[in-house]
Protein backbone atom coordinates (compact mmCIF):
# COMPACT_ATOMS: atom_id res chain seq x y z
CA UNK A 1 0.00 0.00 0.00
CA UNK A 2 1.29 3.39 -0.76
CA UNK A 3 0.45 7.19 0.29
CA UNK A 4 1.03 9.45 -1.76
CA UNK A 5 0.73 13.68 -0.25
CA UNK A 6 -0.79 15.94 -2.28
CA UNK A 7 1.63 18.56 -1.33
CA UNK A 8 0.20 21.52 -4.09
CA UNK A 9 -3.20 22.50 -2.69
CA UNK A 10 -3.74 25.76 -1.66
CA UNK A 11 -5.09 27.30 1.59
CA UNK A 12 -9.04 26.47 0.63
CA UNK A 13 -11.86 29.09 1.14
CA UNK A 14 -14.99 29.04 0.62
CA UNK A 15 -16.40 28.13 -2.53
CA UNK A 16 -13.59 26.17 -3.63
CA UNK A 17 -14.10 23.16 -5.74
CA UNK A 18 -11.60 20.51 -4.07
CA UNK A 19 -12.24 17.93 -6.92
CA UNK A 20 -10.75 20.48 -8.99
CA UNK A 21 -7.81 21.26 -6.30
CA UNK A 22 -7.05 17.61 -5.77
CA UNK A 23 -6.84 16.95 -9.50
CA UNK A 24 -4.68 20.03 -10.03
CA UNK A 25 -2.44 19.21 -6.74
CA UNK A 26 -1.86 15.55 -8.13
CA UNK A 27 -1.11 16.49 -11.95
CA UNK A 28 1.38 19.08 -10.81
CA UNK A 29 3.07 16.13 -9.06
CA UNK A 30 2.87 13.95 -11.58
CA UNK A 31 0.77 11.75 -9.55
CA UNK A 32 -1.53 10.02 -11.33
CA UNK A 33 -4.93 8.60 -9.17
CA UNK A 34 -6.05 5.27 -10.58
CA UNK A 35 -8.76 2.55 -10.94
CA UNK A 36 -9.86 1.66 -7.39
CA UNK A 37 -7.64 4.36 -5.39
CA UNK A 38 -8.55 6.10 -2.48
CA UNK A 39 -8.54 10.18 -1.83
CA UNK A 40 -7.89 10.74 1.80
CA UNK A 41 -9.51 14.44 3.12
CA UNK A 42 -9.05 16.31 5.85
CA UNK A 43 -12.21 16.99 7.32
CA UNK A 44 -10.90 20.75 7.99
CA UNK A 45 -10.59 21.56 4.47
CA UNK A 46 -14.05 20.02 3.61
CA UNK A 47 -15.27 22.37 5.76
CA UNK A 48 -13.70 25.38 5.09
CA UNK A 49 -15.57 25.03 1.27
CA UNK A 50 -18.74 24.18 2.33
CA UNK A 51 -18.64 27.44 4.65
CA UNK A 52 -18.45 25.50 7.67
CA UNK A 53 -16.34 27.94 9.58
CA UNK A 54 -17.43 30.06 12.47
CA UNK A 55 -16.31 33.28 13.13
CA UNK A 56 -16.25 33.87 16.97
CA UNK A 57 -16.56 37.28 16.93
CA UNK A 58 -19.81 37.00 15.99
CA UNK A 59 -21.10 34.13 18.58
CA UNK A 60 -22.45 35.06 21.62
CA UNK A 61 -22.01 32.80 24.41
CA UNK A 62 -24.64 31.40 26.51
CA UNK A 63 -24.99 30.92 30.25
CA UNK A 64 -24.53 27.38 29.82
CA UNK A 65 -21.78 28.01 27.95
CA UNK A 66 -20.21 30.33 30.43
CA UNK A 67 -20.38 27.95 32.90
CA UNK A 68 -18.82 25.05 30.81
CA UNK A 69 -16.53 27.21 29.36
CA UNK A 70 -15.04 28.03 32.83
CA UNK A 71 -14.99 23.79 34.19
CA UNK A 72 -12.72 23.20 30.62
CA UNK A 73 -11.10 26.38 30.59
CA UNK A 74 -11.97 27.34 27.30
CA UNK A 75 -13.28 30.52 25.61
CA UNK A 76 -17.19 30.36 26.32
CA UNK A 77 -18.02 31.33 22.37
CA UNK A 78 -15.87 28.29 21.34
CA UNK A 79 -18.50 26.18 23.76
CA UNK A 80 -21.25 27.97 22.58
CA UNK A 81 -20.45 26.62 18.90
CA UNK A 82 -20.04 23.49 20.37
CA UNK A 83 -23.51 23.23 22.23
CA UNK A 84 -25.28 24.32 19.16
CA UNK A 85 -23.13 21.19 17.42
CA UNK A 86 -24.44 18.88 20.24
CA UNK A 87 -27.15 16.38 20.58
CA UNK A 88 -25.95 15.43 23.80
CA UNK A 89 -22.68 15.93 26.68
CA UNK A 90 -21.29 13.00 27.55
CA UNK A 91 -18.94 13.85 30.23
CA UNK A 92 -17.30 16.98 31.24
CA UNK A 93 -13.50 17.10 31.64
CA UNK A 94 -10.66 18.90 30.06
CA UNK A 95 -12.77 18.86 26.95
CA UNK A 96 -16.18 18.02 26.26
CA UNK A 97 -17.17 14.31 24.90
CA UNK A 98 -20.20 14.95 23.26
CA UNK A 99 -22.57 13.28 20.96
CA UNK A 100 -22.69 15.37 17.40
CA UNK A 101 -25.90 15.65 15.36
CA UNK A 102 -24.68 13.34 12.92
CA UNK A 103 -24.35 10.71 16.05
CA UNK A 104 -20.69 10.84 16.18
CA UNK A 105 -19.44 10.66 19.86
CA UNK A 106 -15.93 12.81 20.08
CA UNK A 107 -14.49 15.70 21.96
CA UNK A 108 -15.96 19.01 21.30
CA UNK A 109 -18.70 17.62 18.71
CA UNK A 110 -15.89 17.96 16.50
CA UNK A 111 -15.36 21.75 16.78
CA UNK A 112 -11.92 22.60 15.80
CA UNK A 113 -9.37 25.67 16.38
CA UNK A 114 -6.82 24.48 14.50
CA UNK A 115 -5.72 25.62 10.93
CA UNK A 116 -7.70 28.78 11.11
CA UNK A 117 -7.58 31.74 12.88
CA UNK A 118 -7.40 32.48 16.35
CA UNK A 119 -11.01 33.81 16.08
CA UNK A 120 -12.21 31.39 14.14
CA UNK A 121 -13.60 27.73 14.37
CA UNK A 122 -14.48 24.81 11.89
CA UNK A 123 -17.48 22.68 12.46
CA UNK A 124 -17.99 18.95 10.89
CA UNK A 125 -19.48 19.22 7.45
CA UNK A 126 -23.75 18.90 7.64
CA UNK A 127 -23.56 15.44 5.81
CA UNK A 128 -19.82 13.95 5.55
CA UNK A 129 -21.14 11.52 3.52
CA UNK A 130 -22.61 13.50 0.70
CA UNK A 131 -19.65 15.26 0.81
CA UNK A 132 -17.34 12.71 -0.04
CA UNK A 133 -19.84 11.45 -2.58
CA UNK A 134 -20.12 14.53 -4.65
CA UNK A 135 -15.97 15.04 -4.55
CA UNK A 136 -15.87 11.44 -5.56
CA UNK A 137 -18.10 11.90 -8.80
CA UNK A 138 -16.59 14.90 -9.64
CA UNK A 139 -12.91 12.88 -9.67
CA UNK A 140 -14.35 9.56 -11.45
CA UNK A 141 -16.25 11.85 -14.59
CA UNK A 142 -12.81 14.10 -15.01
CA UNK A 143 -10.67 10.99 -14.83
CA UNK A 144 -12.55 8.09 -16.08
CA UNK A 145 -11.96 6.09 -13.23
CA UNK A 146 -13.73 4.62 -10.15
CA UNK A 147 -11.81 5.81 -6.65
CA UNK A 148 -13.00 5.98 -3.37
CA UNK A 149 -13.15 9.41 -1.23
CA UNK A 150 -12.65 9.20 2.78
CA UNK A 151 -13.18 12.36 4.57
CA UNK A 152 -10.90 12.17 8.16
CA UNK A 153 -10.72 14.13 11.19
CA UNK A 154 -8.76 13.49 13.96
CA UNK A 155 -9.86 11.90 17.25
CA UNK A 156 -8.68 10.67 20.75
CA UNK A 157 -9.79 6.95 22.09
CA UNK A 158 -10.70 6.05 25.24
CA UNK A 159 -8.23 4.36 27.46
CA UNK A 160 -5.55 5.54 25.33
CA UNK A 161 -2.92 8.15 24.23
CA UNK A 162 -2.34 9.97 21.43
CA UNK A 163 -5.15 11.43 18.22
CA UNK A 164 -5.54 9.11 15.11
CA UNK A 165 -7.49 9.48 12.22
CA UNK A 166 -10.98 8.72 12.23
CA UNK A 167 -13.47 8.04 9.15
CA UNK A 168 -16.34 10.46 9.45
CA UNK A 169 -17.24 10.66 5.81
CA UNK A 170 -16.73 8.00 2.81
CA UNK A 171 -18.02 7.33 -0.67
CA UNK A 172 -17.43 3.91 -1.82
CA UNK A 173 -15.77 2.10 0.35
CA UNK A 174 -17.62 -0.66 2.01
CA UNK A 175 -17.55 0.54 5.89
CA UNK A 176 -17.53 -2.42 7.68
CA UNK A 177 -15.88 -5.88 6.97
CA UNK A 178 -17.19 -9.08 8.87
CA UNK A 179 -15.08 -11.93 9.36
CA UNK A 180 -17.47 -14.15 11.47
CA UNK A 181 -17.22 -17.99 10.48
CA UNK A 182 -13.80 -17.78 8.78
CA UNK A 183 -10.62 -19.30 10.06
CA UNK A 184 -7.39 -17.94 11.77
CA UNK A 185 -3.88 -19.23 11.35
CA UNK A 186 -4.74 -21.93 14.01
CA UNK A 187 -7.95 -23.14 11.80
CA UNK A 188 -10.38 -21.71 14.75
CA UNK A 189 -13.29 -20.12 13.43
CA UNK A 190 -13.86 -16.39 14.29
CA UNK A 191 -16.93 -15.43 16.08
CA UNK A 192 -17.15 -11.77 15.98
CA UNK A 193 -14.53 -9.81 14.23
CA UNK A 194 -15.23 -6.99 12.24
CA UNK A 195 -12.84 -4.67 11.03
CA UNK A 196 -14.02 -0.80 9.53
CA UNK A 197 -11.36 -0.20 6.84
CA UNK A 198 -12.06 3.27 6.17
CA UNK A 199 -11.02 4.13 10.08
CA UNK A 200 -7.58 1.98 9.29
CA UNK A 201 -6.89 3.93 6.27
CA UNK A 202 -7.66 7.49 7.37
CA UNK A 203 -5.28 6.32 10.49
CA UNK A 204 -2.41 5.29 8.05
CA UNK A 205 -2.84 8.40 6.12
CA UNK A 206 -2.53 10.16 9.01
CA UNK A 207 0.86 9.49 9.88
CA UNK A 208 1.77 10.98 6.29
CA UNK A 209 -0.85 13.91 6.34
CA UNK A 210 0.25 15.26 10.00
CA UNK A 211 -1.27 17.18 13.06
CA UNK A 212 0.76 20.43 12.78
CA UNK A 213 2.40 22.65 9.66
CA UNK A 214 2.58 20.09 7.18
CA UNK A 215 0.02 21.26 5.33
CA UNK A 216 -0.80 18.47 3.62
CA UNK A 217 -4.81 17.93 3.90
CA UNK A 218 -5.21 15.12 0.98
CA UNK A 219 -3.51 11.65 0.51
CA UNK A 220 -3.58 9.24 -2.55
CA UNK A 221 -3.72 5.56 -1.40
CA UNK A 222 -2.91 3.43 -3.72
CA UNK A 223 -3.51 -0.48 -3.11
CA UNK A 224 -5.34 -0.46 -0.28
CA UNK A 225 -6.57 -3.84 0.77
CA UNK A 226 -10.81 -2.86 0.82
CA UNK A 227 -14.22 -3.72 -0.70
CA UNK A 228 -16.02 -1.19 -2.81
CA UNK A 229 -19.89 -0.36 -1.49
CA UNK A 230 -22.57 2.68 -1.43
CA UNK A 231 -22.22 2.24 2.21
CA UNK A 232 -22.53 5.24 5.18
CA UNK A 233 -20.53 6.24 7.47
CA UNK A 234 -23.07 6.19 9.93
CA UNK A 235 -23.07 2.06 9.97
CA UNK A 236 -19.58 2.25 11.81
CA UNK A 237 -21.60 4.15 14.94
CA UNK A 238 -22.07 1.71 17.58
CA UNK A 239 -25.80 1.65 18.75
CA UNK A 240 -25.94 3.13 22.38
CA UNK A 241 -27.34 -0.20 23.92
CA UNK A 242 -23.97 -1.83 22.62
CA UNK A 243 -22.11 1.04 23.70
CA UNK A 244 -19.97 -0.04 26.83
CA UNK A 245 -18.82 3.06 28.05
CA UNK A 246 -21.76 5.17 27.42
Amino acid sequence: MEILPLTEIPFVKEGDDLSEMILESADAQNISIGEGDIIVIAQTVVSKAEGKVVDLRNVEASERAKDLSKRIDEDPRKVEVILQETNEVIRVDHVLIAETKHGFICANAGVDSSNVRSDLVTILPEDPDRSAREIKEKIEKSIGKEVAVIISDSWGRPFRFGAVGFAVGIAGIDPLQYLKGKKDAYGNKLKTTMIAPPDSIAAAASLVMGEADEEIPVVVVKDAPYKTSEGSVHELIRPEEGDLFR
